[in-house]
């Protein structure tokens, strides 16, 4: 039987300006790795990139840049170089890749007295592969039209065209692709430039990259740990590079999710990067929450999971097959939390100074966000949001953590479903109070409805929630189950979705506190984060997706929740342990990474698939400062 597995990243250097991606070696070689590729879009474009210059491979000497759309590459040329200890002739590439596609410019540069004269061979092997076919490992699908014309060459496949031209090289075709060469002289205690430039177009795309000012200010970081300007500096430069805008609304920037994988929209990532970066004004804010609310469902359609106010999952250009039994359509609302944090970022904008102008134009949306908790979200009026697969074909789980196993007993069992997630309790009570306030604000109906809503979700959640055996809680004490099952369970797996709930206003002091301590404990704190499941859960493993790996975001969630209550102690070691991440990941943290302890790793350990840069994880960044630093009231 053939397994297909998906690509490792965490070696692989990536250079990228959404919605264009490069992934290489870090010589700049493409094709070593399943992941490598130029894309554009969702589609892989070139697949294979080699460079021979006077027939041999250049040695590679270093790779570095410093922002994430550019980079440069330094390697020896020894055989063209006299025998002598010193190197004294070297090659340099420049890659750059912007919006619509990237250019690569190899310079060759001398010491010695003598000119140099040699050849240049740039072998590209051209591609058509989904990212999503990519991902899942699976074979990839052959370009077509390849046609040379010049200095120029042409190829397309899933609606994407490529053009490909050069400066100083000659195009031929070549099978599988194209070979670009030609002849140089490098001049005496000089050097000699050639380049190529490769331009795609998507005939079906549904979102662009941004082009203009980034929708942020400056980060203050004078007082930081260094580590945290540091972390706070790359972090910013990533974000840059993962603006996008929806086709036909170019004004409107949101953070894509993240790279490889998720060059698009999504509700809940967007929603908590823009969240997370509030600090640096509300620009972002309010074009994320524009972007959303014109997508927000408007009727029921079970085949997308839309429903009246409802904010949506994600946008594809074209339906997602994840396996046999998921397939998501182009614009999927299979989500549980995205409509509440949406209200949750429209008071919290409000209130770091969103004018009153924009928000007063998304108030119907608030209203039909409001709606959908109490009409849609609670579909068995109980008083809790829950959530079940309606369409035969989406997501089992709907929360932030939606791999298949990321609900579960101790004891390792999954759930059934519907599933109420103890977080999206938190994020709905937070969403109806901030709402409440917002109607009062501008003279609309309603406030004292949905205050009064919130408190009868937050006596059932305290009701319902608590797991108080102490022969489950031990030391610790009572905490909340991750989620009630099917049958109104408190599901008792200890997780890092506790986190979330603090600063909600969900908890009174004393359960604040048991949680606080919870999220202290080496079960949970893994020193080098928060790990998303307690160690003392038989489902435990450090290198599962949602069951013991460190997510960075949701650690920094959990540390400005514990510096809002007012646990600043607890919020300081979390802090410490992504600080100690960072450093190790070059201020560049990626998705997750493994939940194995500090105190036996000497780093902590990469999750091989991690997605970097990832947009929650980088503005995570602007979270940590703003909540250790500024400490917020």
């Amino acid at each position: 039987m053939t397994h297909f597995l998906q690509p490792l990243l965490h070696d692989e250097l990536v250079v990228m300006r959404a919605p264009t991606q490069v992934w290489s070696a870090h010589d700049g070689s493409i094709g070593g790795a399943a992941i490598h590729g130029i894309t554009h879009s969702d589609v892989r474009v070139v697949r294979g990139l080699r460079v021979r210059i006077g027939g041999a491979t250049a040695e590679h000497l270093v790779t570095a840049g410093s922002t994430a759309d550019r980079v440069s590459i330094d390697a020896l040329l020894r055989h063209l170089d006299d025998p002598t200890p010193d190197p004294g002739v070297r090659m340099r590439i420049d890659r750059a890749v912007d919006i619509d596609g990237c250019t690569e410019t190899l310079t060759i540069t001398t010491r010695h007295p003598e000119s140099i004269a040699t050849s240049v061979e740039i072998e590209i092997d051209v591609d058509a592969s989904l990212i999503d076919l990519i991902k899942q490992g699976m074979p990839g699908a052959p370009a077509t039209g390849l046609t040379v014309d010049g200095d120029r060459a042409q190829w397309s496949g899933e609606h994407v065209t490529v053009t490909l031209t050069t400066d100083g090289l000659r195009i031929a075709e070549r099978p599988g692709g194209l070979l670009l060469s030609g002849d140089v002289v490098v001049p005496p205690r000089g050097s000699v430039s050639v380049s190529w430039r490769l331009d795609a177009a998507d005939a079906i795309s549904v979102v662009r990259g941004a082009t203009g000012p980034v929708p942020w200010g400056r980060a203050d970081t004078s007082v930081a740990d260094p580590r945290l300007t540091r972390w706070v500096d790359r972090a910013l430069t990533d974000l840059d590079a993962l603006r996008l805008t929806v086709v036909g609304h170019p004004d409107q920037q949101f953070l894509a999710a993240g790279a490889p994988w998720f060059f698009t929209l999504f509700g809940r990532d967007s929603l908590w990067a823009a969240r997370m970066m509030l600090s640096l004004g509300t620009r972002l804010a309010g074009d994320t929450l524009r972007v959303l609310a014109r997508l927000q469902g408007t009727g029921h359609d079970a085949s997308t999971a839309e429903q009246p106010g409802k904010i949506m999952h994600e946008l594809r250009r074209q339906s997602l097959v994840i396996d046999d039994d998921v397939t998501l359509p182009p614009l999927y609302y299979g989500t549980v939390d995205a409509t509440a944090l949406w209200v949750c970022l429209l008071h919290d904008a409000w209130r770091a100074g969103l004018a009153d102008d924009e928000v007063r134009a998304l108030l119907p949306p608030l209203e039909a966000a409001l709606a959908w908790m109490r009409d849609e979200g609670d579909a068995d009026d109980d008083g809790l949001l829950e959530y079940i697969d309606l369409t035969g074909h989406g997501l089992a789980n709907q929360g932030w953590k939606d791999s298949g196993d990321s609900v579960q007993w101790r004891d390792g069992s999954l759930a059934e479903g519907p599933i109420a997630l103890c977080e999206v309790q938190a994020y709905a009570y937070e969403a109806a109070m901030g709402g409440a306030a917002l109607l009062d604000a501008f003279d609309r109906p309603g406030g004292d409805d949905w205050r009064a809503w919130a408190g009868r979700l937050r006596a059932a959640f305290h009701e319902r929630f608590w797991v108080t055996d102490p022969a489950t809680t031990g030391p610790l004490g009572p905490y909340p189950a991750i989620a009630l099952d099917a049958q109104k369970r408190p599901v008792d797996t200890v997780t890092s979705n506790l986190g979330h709930l603090l600063g909600t206003g969900l908890l009174d002091a004393e359960q604040s506190a048991l949680v606080a301590a919870r999220l202290g404990s080496p079960e949970l704190d893994s020193g080098y984060g928060l790990r998303t499941m307690s160690t003392d859960s038989v489902g435990y493993w450090p290198l599962s997706y949602h069951g013991g790996s460190v997510w960075t975001h949701d650690t920094a969630i959990a540390i400005t929740g514990l510096a809002r209550d007012g646990h600043h102690a607890v919020a300081a070691s979390l802090a410490e342990g992504l600080l100690r991440a960072a450093e190790s990941f070059g201020f560049r943290m990626p998705e997750l990474h493994s939940g194995d302890p500090a105190s036996s790793t000497a780093r902590p350990v990469p999750y091989p698939a991690s997605c970097r840069p990832q947009a929650w994880s980088a503005a995570a960044a602007v979270a940590v400062l703003h909540a250790t630093v500024d400490r917020p009231a």
